[in-house]
């Protein structure tokens, strides 16, 4: 079975196994979508309206912008896995509550691991605050968390504004973009061999109270 067949089948179980309260109310689950062995995953808060209706993860205006924001540094959303925080979409697209989030969280934990990425993307807020939660994006986007979970394997991390909030907005718009740039940077930083586990890094990086490597 390939590595691809096995997350299919993570998924399949967890459409059994959550217990996730937006079941009663979306049109059907939204699993994670893209590469099985990614090195980079994207995190999203939860499905819209786009996303119910066909199964996949950022399908609408929000992925289009998502996918050209991919080939300005030269990758292809296949090249990539993309996610979100709940698995079903809340209803008008309200923000998920803490419960619902909670009944999804051991779907995403185990995706997560099963990938193994070197880097854990937070598309918004939303997605950054439920590993982040004393973080805000208005002063940690674009910059390199460092910070080892116990149940999750991976401990490097990039927060970036969510593209369907920059859409409308010029200036979050220009600011995601640049982030977003940096993208094969921190991949770079992290592969260093000299990039210590720790969060230090002796070629210039910036430690910032053990937690954030400004680049």
């Amino acid at each position: 079975m390939s590595k691809t067949e096995q997350l299919q089948d993570i998924h399949k179980r967890w459409f059994e196994k959550c217990q996730c309260e937006l079941k009663k109310t979306a049109k059907q689950a939204v699993p994670g979508d893209g590469r099985a062995d990614a090195e980079i995953v994207f995190i999203g808060e939860a499905p819209g309206k786009q996303e119910d209706e066909q199964g996949k993860p950022f399908v609408g205006a929000a992925g289009k912008f998502l996918n050209e924001m991919l080939g300005e540094i030269g990758m292809k959303r296949e090249d990539v896995y993309i996610t979100n925080i709940v698995k079903y979409r809340p209803p008008n697209n309200r923000d998920p509550e803490p419960n619902e989030k909670d009944a999804c969280r051991e779907w995403l934990i185990e995706e997560l691991n099963f990938i193994k990425p070197k880097l854990i993307v937070f598309l918004g807020r939303h997605s950054m605050n439920d590993f982040f939660p004393d973080q805000k994006i208005s002063q940690v986007h674009g910059k390199l968390l460092i910070k080892k979970f116990s149940n999750l394997k991976t401990k490097h991390f990039l927060a970036l504004y969510h593209p369907a909030a920059a859409l409308y907005n010029g200036g979050m718009r220009e600011t995601l973009i640049e982030d977003f740039k940096k993208i094969p940077k921190v991949l770079e930083k992290i592969q260093e061999k000299n990039f210590s586990a720790e969060g230090g890094s002796s070629s210039g990086g910036k430690e910032d109270n053990g937690l954030i490597i400004i680049l």
